[in-house]
């Protein structure tokens, strides 16, 4: 969430809107609860610096190439990159020891191949497999500082939103240590940051190769169902206690809409929390059940109070996707828009 792509996306962070998008970890379901709360704070403060909202859809069926970097592929160092926080960030060599923060940038550090520079992250990197073994120096809200100077980094990636306390960004740059802070607030975003990661270690070429991998991928993903019906879609982020789906103009109703789909989102965009009085009114006809890592079941979702109502339930039509490819700001994001497209037409022919 996600939705902390989140923040997120992916429930690490979400603000996937990752509230990132970027972690499912296998936990109890109270203490899921807990970070959905903390996701929709994030995305309160998203909301801050957003454009107006708009109740149209601001997405197009494809998405738009992004601009050739002229360092791309270069190598070159000094450079000086912009983070997604505005900062400009200096980095005088490159760097041979490298410590991410968020495991949306793990991941991409890993496919652009940086990781074996990589020297640790945190305690919610799950894949790629390589990078389980690493150090863990920060767990959600919580930086080892003392640690991250140990090993000597010459970079850190960290996360925006407070994913990573701005006060240990502070604190690092303090100390000379260069952070580029990472937060992606649209597939366009995510993206543009995995350029960024590629500029920033020395691997811009690399970095390039994957962008347009991924788009040509979501490109045509989009087009296959461009001429589909587009069904309601309400996408469960949890629902143990209160109901929590894609809050408006987020990073997870932006992939619902990629994937042929009208989200059905909660009517504020800064909060995840949507009441099932809404939810009923909304009627969904497909229910995609992010929240299955946690063992939530279709035939759960229909011995619900209520819910055997919608639309979704009584015809069949809830259905499970890996909340991690959906929301995780990283490079299997066109593989979660694939799975995505498969939960809401499952009949799609797809290239």
């Amino acid at each position: 969430m996600s939705t902390p792509l989140s923040p997120s996306f992916d429930s690490e962070a979400r603000g996937s809107c990752s509230p990132a998008h970027d972690s499912h970890e296998s936990r109890p379901r109270a203490p899921f609860a807990v970070a959905v709360a903390l996701m929709s704070a994030l995305v309160a403060l998203t909301s801050c610096a957003a454009a107006p909202p708009s109740r149209e859809p601001t997405i197009q069926p494809s998405v738009p190439s992004l601009p050739a970097s002229p360092a791309s592929g270069a190598g070159s160092f000094p450079i000086t990159v912009t983070d997604d926080e505005g900062t400009s960030v200096a980095i005088p060599e490159r760097p041979e020891r490298i410590v991410s923060l968020t495991p949306g940038t793990t991941e991409i550090l890993f496919a652009i191949g940086a990781g074996d520079r990589v020297v640790a992250t945190t305690d919610a990197d799950d894949y790629p497999p390589a990078a389980v073994p690493l150090p863990d120096v920060a767990s959600f809200g919580s930086v080892d500082l003392e640690r991250i100077v140990h090993l000597q980094a010459y970079l850190v990636l960290a996360g925006g939103l407070e994913y990573t306390p701005s006060d240990a960004i502070r604190s690092l740059r303090s100390l000379d240590v260069p952070v580029v802070v990472i937060y992606a607030a649209s597939v366009d975003g995510v993206l543009a940051d995995i350029q960024l990661i590629g500029e920033a270690v020395g691997n811009g070429r690399e970095a390039r190769a994957l962008v347009d991998e991924m788009q040509t991928e979501i490109e045509a993903l989009s087009a296959a169902v461009q001429e589909l019906p587009r069904p309601r879609v309400f996408y469960e982020i949890d629902a143990s206690v209160l109901v929590y789906g894609p809050a408006d103009d987020s990073f997870l109703a932006e992939m619902i809409r990629l994937a042929g789909g009208e989200p059905i989102t909660t009517g504020s965009s800064l909060s995840f929390e949507i009441p099932l009085e809404r939810l009923l009114a909304a009627d969904p006809e497909v229910i995609v059940l992010g929240d299955a890592a946690f063992g939530v079941t279709p035939e759960q979702v229909a011995k619900r109070p209520a819910w055997e109502q919608m639309t979704a339930v009584q015809k069949g039509a809830v259905r499970v996707v890996d909340d991690k490819l959906v929301t995780r700001p990283g490079p299997r994001l066109a593989q979660g828009l694939r799975s995505l497209v498969l939960a809401i037409h499952p009949d799609a022919r797809l290239p």
